[in-house]
């Protein structure tokens, strides 16, 4: 905790003076580009990746990356959705897994969860992607696992698109989605190619969406 401390008084004394009039205009409003959807991993860290700045992204964060498809009792992600898009108008929403994740490496390898229930419950809503997953052949345990990583990514964005707000930024062309992984090893970004199905290098295709408005 010490550690944190430090890090929070050398933000104080060094990193805040040099953002004071940034500061001072995001004290009472924000207007962030993007909703960036994240995995909780300590690894990611999406500011960090993105080389954003403060106000420039509205980020959740949960354990897969995971977005519940829209239901009657819409949780904090769905309200979450909801806000950024219908009230702070972002025009872009990245969905972000990542290498080595410990979410989909439970569910590729069928780790028993009975001590976990609160998570066995939530990575539920990734069952879409881990029939497909399943479905498929793998050369071995970690190609399934990158395999699943890719597969949670096509299944949230899918999930996404069954939030209202969402829909009806798409029906009025105002909101693009975008599904990214992250490899943590090498900081490159595959982004998901909607009009072919596949995978590919973001740093080449910069365009690439995984729904376009």
């Amino acid at each position: 905790m010490k550690d944190i401390i430090d890090g929070f008084l050398r933000f104080q004394r060094d990193a805040f003076p040099e953002r004071a009039t940034l500061f001072k205009e995001l004290a009472t409003q924000q207007s962030p580009r993007a909703l960036f959807i994240s995995c909780s991993d300590s690894r990611l860290v999406p500011e960090l990746v993105t080389q954003r700045e403060p106000g420039d992204l509205f980020v959740i964060r949960n354990a897969g990356n995971i977005v519940p498809s829209y239901g009657p009792e819409p949780g904090g992600v769905s309200a979450s959705v909801e806000y950024a898009v219908a009230a702070l108008q972002v025009r872009d929403i990245v969905i972000c897994g990542h290498s080595d994740c410990g979410a989909m490496t439970a569910i590729a390898s069928c780790t028993c969860l009975d001590h976990m229930p609160a998570v066995a419950s939530w990575l539920r809503y990734a069952d879409s992607g881990r029939v497909v997953n399943e479905a498929r052949k793998h050369q071995d345990p970690q190609a399934k696992v990158a395999s699943m990583v890719r597969e949670n990514v096509i299944a949230q964005l899918a999930n996404l698109q069954t939030h209202p707000s969402v829909r009806l930024a798409l029906e009025e062309k105002r909101v693009a989605l975008h599904g990214w992984v992250y490899d943590i090893e090498s900081g490159c970004i595959q982004a998901f190619d909607g009009s072919t199905g596949t995978f590919v290098s973001l740093a080449e295709n910069p365009d690439i969406r995984a729904v376009s408005h």
